[in-house]
């Protein structure tokens, strides 16, 4: 058998085996902090444990208060790195699928994920109005504002529900990039690989129009797109001509990506 194939099964099964454990811990522990810090301690270990040693960049540009984090999005991998690389006061902004997904909805909805519809309008606004008020509660979140990614590497067009999310908070914005999930595990569906991941977060963005909701958010998403570009050295699809090349679509699209 050779070496691709063994590795992916060890991989797969020290997954499984360590995503049961998480679960397991989520369920007894008391208070979401408790819970969130043993899915970060498992993501760290499954990182370790699968040849992928992660290297966190920048986390003295994380203030202690609140704030939005926003990623580009490029593997099946980026919300278990994040969850790895997070404090455990970040809940993640995903998918609505994901609830009914056996197992996994269970553990996102007990490490406080919020779960946003990206198909019925009334539903989605309800959502957005209960993500809204968690963030002027003072909860930071995590984002991936491309909402999807692609067979190719580079940057998608960034969707403004993370972006109104801080405008309307008045939270600044912190740009992150992630590198090496794309390698590890391709969306072409070839077999995962050992290698490096690196997470890079980016000095934050501020609001800067206060009041002036619209022009805020739509200047927070441009802001924190063209910084991730920069840092993340890959292609902008929007201007590129390959923007017209199918998403990456799959019942397992990334459980942290939001499109709200």
């Amino acid at each position: 058998m050779p070496w691709r194939a063994v590795y992916a099964l060890y991989a797969v099964v020290t997954f499984l085996l360590l995503g049961f454990a998480a679960l397991f811990a989520t369920l007894i522990l008391p208070g979401v902090y408790r819970r969130r810090a043993a899915a970060r301690a498992t993501a760290r270990a499954f990182l370790w444990l699968a040849g992928m040693p992660l290297t966190v960049r920048g986390m003295e540009r994380l203030a202690p208060g609140q704030c939005v984090v926003v990623s580009n999005h490029a593997s099946y991998l980026d919300g278990l790195v994040f969850t790895a690389a997070l404090p455990a006061r970040f809940s993640f902004v995903i998918k609505r699928e994901m609830s009914a997904v056996p197992l996994a909805g269970l553990f996102l909805r007990r490490i406080g994920s919020e779960f946003v519809e990206r198909f019925d309008r009334n539903r989605g606004a309800a959502d957005a109005r209960r993500v809204l008020r968690n963030a002027a509660s003072g909860h930071s979140l995590v984002f991936f504002p491309e909402g999807t990614f692609t067979r190719t590497p580079g940057l998608l067009k960034f969707h403004t529900g993370a972006f109104v999310t801080a405008a309307r908070a008045g939270c600044p914005v912190i740009p992150a990039v992630v590198r090496g999930t794309r390698a590890a595990l391709p969306p072409t569906g070839a077999l995962p690989r050992p290698g490096r991941i690196e997470v890079e977060i980016l000095p934050p963005i501020h609001v800067q129009s206060q009041g002036e909701e619209e022009a805020s958010s739509t200047s927070l998403r441009d802001r924190a797109r063209q910084a991730i570009l920069l840092a993340l050295d890959e292609p902008d699809l929007t201007c590129s001509g390959d923007s017209a090349l199918p998403p990456h679509k799959g019942p397992a699209r990334s459980a942290r990506a939001s499109r709200s």
